[in-house]
């Protein structure tokens, strides 16, 4: 894991503007957003509706293009920095296959695979397998070894959400982007994620940006960063339920918690 005195930036964005419709319909998402998310740490992203909050993950995730400014994955034991906005369709194809983990708040399970072939379904697409030991290790964390087998309607809307956890954890990407990760999710289940995802930074190093409008989902971070009108906002280092709800308040942001 990265040593907390040295910032190291799994992926930044520098300048971005994201602008969508044109003359009186306009509407600027993101208007010279900079800000960098470090690996091996859990970052929340929050604001109120309309603050770019959705928009600023999927420019950083490549699921979206910018119209200004720029956005890179950093590279690390080997692996190349890739500057997103100057990408080809292929290479951000390969990208979100081999480099970028997605859990969304559907858990986009294809009804007909077992968790088995669910969560190694992008590997065999990409003609790969898990490194030797790694699935049994992800598997055994996220206490899915007994349901290997069993089909999405067979499972809890919880253990549902651990295989898509799974999924992305497998192919061992530089950030992996959770998009509202609890948001079909009673509240123990939420909780069960949440603590799954962050046991996936303290103990395997991953790189976890999440959205969230939760204050109790985001005190599971290590750092939450505020938008407002697509713009930054401040942010808040250590968060706690409570000092996301006050800055929350502060942004004028109705709150709605677990």
């Amino acid at each position: 894991m990265t040593s907390t005195s040295v910032f190291v930036p799994a992926c930044s964005a520098r300048e971005v503007v994201r602008v969508y419709g044109s003359g009186a319909a306009e509407v600027r998402a993101l208007s010279g957003v900079s800000v960098a998310f470090e690996r091996g740490r859990f970052t929340a992203i929050m604001g109120p509706s309309g603050s770019g909050k959705s928009t600023l993950m999927h420019v950083l995730a490549g699921l979206d293009r910018v119209d200004g400014g720029s956005v890179v994955l950093h590279g690390d034991s080997g692996r190349a920095d890739v500057e997103i906005g100057a990408a080809s369709d292929d290479v951000l194809t390969a990208l979100r296959r081999d480099r970028i983990g997605f859990v969304f708040q559907a858990f986009n399970l294809l009804p007909v695979l077992t968790a088995r072939d669910n969560m190694l379904l992008p590997l065999r697409l990409a003609g790969t397998e898990p490194a030797e030991g790694w699935f049994a290790e992800v598997v055994g964390r996220l206490g899915l070894t007994d349901r290997l087998d069993h089909r999405p309607h067979e499972m809890s809307g919880g253990q549902q959400q651990r295989v898509a956890v799974a999924r992305a954890l497998l192919p061992q990407p530089d950030v992996i982007f959770a998009d509202e990760p609890t948001g079909n999710l009673d509240s123990h289940a939420g909780a069960e994620v949440l603590a799954l995802l962050r046991s996936s930074v303290r103990e395997m190093g991953q790189t976890v940006v999440m959205v969230t409008h939760d204050p109790v989902a985001a005190s599971y971070s290590d750092r939450v960063v505020l938008l407002a009108d697509g713009r930054l906002a401040g942010e808040i280092p250590h968060p706690t339920a409570d000092t996301v709800l006050d800055a929350m308040r502060e942004l004028g942001a109705p709150v709605v918690t677990r």
